[in-house]
């Protein structure tokens, strides 16, 4: 239990490019008739860079360190449609360039949760402290849109919220569809569902976890970095299991990026960057670059048990390029599935000619 998205998110990125246009001519046209402009973040004192208050923003997507923020600004367009504008740094302590060449897709992922919760709280009145449940994550992207290039990385993203369930005052739950874009070209589709949880709810359903708050939680050994694509020890989240094709979830919990702030649970973005290690690792010999995700949260991972990691590779068909799943088992049962797929570099591309947009 930790994700976003909506399965009826999952299109082609060359079919949301389409959708995009289209549904951005309307947005643009509904929000000029309704007299809408750009609206700041709700609580900035002044406009910080690049379109609201550093600390609002920070609060508002529940981070800490303002270089972990990636939103800049929101602009309401109609009751349910948003639009967010965000950076990319070309190069971060955590999310770091792949192979040298591509933006890491996991900034797709983490984009997609900071710009839900931003909505949830600014438009739709989520309390600051109540807690989130994210459900599912999917994104499809293309590896030539993610290269790096030199200009800035300044994005949009477009959200149209749906199902929406109101709990009295406050938000319940809703899906969205999210696409983000870059100089009028679409970077990734995706989409997502979220549910909230009142603070006295969740402390009801959660208390009994606060022991583990600020508790020390024993550092694994490592795997070596080149195995799983990192260049730091610090940034391993797998640790040796007896099995090939399992690991052990590491957790560094004075990790500044993954441990951003206190959690009595594993956060969803380290169970998204163990798939990515684990996929990297029985694919050797050429650089995992996740383009397509479809991940799954079933359950709270514990900090203080273990969790094993486990990674099948899958095959190619003729919808989609070669993968890898990779499931949480946690008590013997799983807590998060994740299928991960990445362009093959020796077919030319193949993983990509789908949605070549040119």
């Amino acid at each position: 239990m930790v994700q976003l998205t909506s399965r009826s998110a999952s299109m082609s990125v060359e079919s949301a490019e389409h959708a995009g246009h289209s549904a951005g001519t309307g947005r643009d046209e509904a929000s000029a008739a309704a007299g809408q402009g750009a609206a700041p973040v709700a609580g900035a004192e002044e406009p910080g860079a690049r379109g609201g208050s550093p600390d609002r923003l920070r609060q508002l997507v529940h981070r800490t360190d303002r270089q972990d923020v990636f939103p800049t600004g929101l602009t309401r367009l109609t009751d349910t449609q948003f639009s967010v504008s965000a950076h990319w740094p070309r190069d971060h302590r955590f999310f770091s360039p792949v192979d040298g060449r591509h933006q890491d897709p996991l900034l797709i992922a983490e984009t997609m949760r900071q710009t839900t919760m931003l909505i949830a709280h600014d438009q739709f009145g989520v309390p600051v402290g109540d807690a989130f449940v994210m459900w599912e994550l999917r994104y499809t992207s293309v590896s030539g849109r993610l290269e790096l290039g030199d200009d800035p990385w300044d994005i949009t993203v477009d959200v149209s919220c749906s199902r929406i369930r109101r709990r009295g005052r406050s938000l319940g739950s809703m899906h969205l569809e999210l696409l983000l874009h870059r100089h009028g070209t679409v970077l990734a589709s995706g989409g997502g569902r979220i549910s909230c949880t009142s603070a006295g709810v969740y402390q009801r359903m959660r208390g009994h976890r606060a022991a583990v708050l600020g508790t020390p939680v024993p550092l694994l050994p490592a795997v070596a970095p080149s195995t799983v694509g990192r260049t730091s020890e610090r940034d391993v989240v797998l640790a040796p299991a007896p099995d090939p094709g399992t690991w052990l979830l590491r957790l560094d919990t004075r990790h500044p990026t993954l441990f951003g702030r206190p959690n009595d649970h594993v956060p969803g973005i380290l169970l998204l960057e163990a798939a990515r290690q684990a996929a990297h690792a029985i694919a050797p010999g050429r650089t995992f670059l996740p383009t397509e995700m479809q991940a799954d949260f079933l359950q709270y991972v514990e900090l203080d048990r273990p969790c094993l990691i486990e990674a099948t590779p899958l095959p190619a068909d003729e919808e989609s390029p070669a993968g890898v799943l990779i499931r949480a088992v946690q008590d013997g049962e799983p807590a998060f599935t994740c299928t991960l797929r990445a362009p093959d570099p020796h077919r030319a591309g193949a993983g990509d000619a789908r949605s070549d947009l040119s």
